[in-house]
């Protein structure tokens, strides 16, 4: 039964992180360690073409898919960005935790994280930096962007939004100068969040990948990676892309490889819901459309081709640093795990947005490639909690 077999070995990955991790360190043991690169991918929910979307451009993640197990049935917590992760780094449900909607959950109110360092690690990174790991976070991966701990506006002190568990945060700012502004970021330095009243949708007028903050991150990611091969120390990289969260932003190439694509409008209409919402973020945004309820159908297919096009993108990035991975020879005894913190409504039940409790809301990516794992690229219906990666 060896689909069976290789389904029990990925829904238990996270007793290969977890108590795998901590019977190595125990045994003092320093080779044939897997290093782990944890790859977060905000608002991604599963429109890729390993997951059966044939509009999707996602080459480097459905090549990823070939040698990794897919999981086709993989829920969040909670469909917000917060809440959503801070599940997945402390392996506490919302039952326990009472975390369901407060981004800042891991730093303040009942649920924040002792600043002081514990007898029993908080965190999944935490772990595996008092494992004998090297523990990296570039990007998103707790709620803050790069980290560390700032309003939208700045105001702050900085510190760690995830005590103890980092051994570096080297988030590139590049010209928008701080984490929230690389967050919300358009091209040339500018950001929503620096006053200038910027709000516009969508932008694709970048002309490389590193003219915005996913590509410099996925540049900083292969410049650590590069050091870790030289160093040979056991690590934990934890890498979050910013794309495709609003606003659409990303190089022209990726808007116009949808010059002539069929974009497919979605197929569920409103539905009468005391939990449908007016996706008030998504229609804040200047659009280059009328901002009707519902959308035109033209404007529905621009904006799905936005979200498509910033997925590709994203896609790209990924390529970008597991191919250094590769190259690196580092890919044979690293574990890559690429998960999306929730799903995303593209017009689904009249809504653009995620915070509802509807399936594509809920439903995000999560595929696992363990080194020499004979059976790959395998999709399994097997259901899957991201609370699963660190019970």
């Amino acid at each position: 039964m060896p689909i069976l077999k290789l389904i029990s070995r990925a829904v238990c990955v996270c007793w290969l992180l977890a108590l795998g991790v901590l019977q190595l360190s125990a045994a003092e043991k320093t080779t044939n360690r897997y290093n782990v690169l944890f790859i977060a991918i905000d608002d991604l929910r599963p429109e890729l073409g390993c997951y059966g979307v044939d509009a999707a451009q996602s080459p480097h993640l459905d090549a990823l898919a070939k040698r990794a197990v897919v999981f086709d049935r993989h829920y969040v917590a909670v469909a917000t960005c917060g809440a959503s992760r801070y599940a997945l780094l402390t392996g506490r449900s919302p039952a326990q935790s009472g975390v369901t909607r407060n981004n800042a959950a891991a730093y303040s109110g009942s649920s924040a994280l002792a600043l002081e360092q514990q007898p029993g690690a908080q965190t999944l990174p935490e772990l595996f930096r008092r494992s004998g790991y090297r523990t990296v976070c570039i990007g998103k991966i707790s709620h803050t962007p790069d980290g560390r701990v700032y309003a939208y506006n700045g105001k702050g002190d900085g510190h760690h939004e995830l005590p103890n568990a980092w051994d570096e945060l080297p988030t590139p700012f590049g010209p928008w100068k701080r984490g929230w502004g690389t967050f919300f970021a358009y091209a040339n330095g500018i950001h929503r969040e620096d006053g200038g009243g910027h709000k516009d949708l969508m932008q694709f007028t970048a002309e490389n990948d590193e003219d915005l903050p996913d590509g410099m991150m996925a540049t900083t990611a292969i410049e650590r990676l590069r050091k870790f091969q030289s160093s040979q120390e056991p690590f934990f990289l934890g890498l979050g892309f910013f794309k495709p969260h609003l606003p659409f932003v990303a190089p022209k190439q990726d808007w116009e490889a949808f010059e002539n694509a069929e974009i497919p409008l979605p197929q569920q209409g409103k539905i009468d819901s005391p939990y449908w919402h007016n996706s008030g973020e998504f229609y804040k945004y200047d659009a280059p459309y009328r901002k009707t309820h519902p959308l035109s159908p033209e404007a529905q297919r621009m904006a799905r081709r936005a979200y498509y096009a910033c997925v590709r993108y994203a896609d790209r990035q990924v390529g970008r640093v597991l191919d250094e991975l590769k190259k690196l020879g580092l890919d044979k005894n690293t574990i890559v795990v690429v998960w999306g913190d929730h799903g995303w409504h593209l017009g689904e039940q009249e809504v653009w947005a995620k915070h509802t409790p509807f399936e594509r809301a809920n439903r995000s990516v999560l595929m696992i490639h363990i080194p020499g794992t004979t059976h790959t690229g395998k999709t399994t219906s097997a259901l899957a909690e991201t609370i699963d990666l660190y019970p």
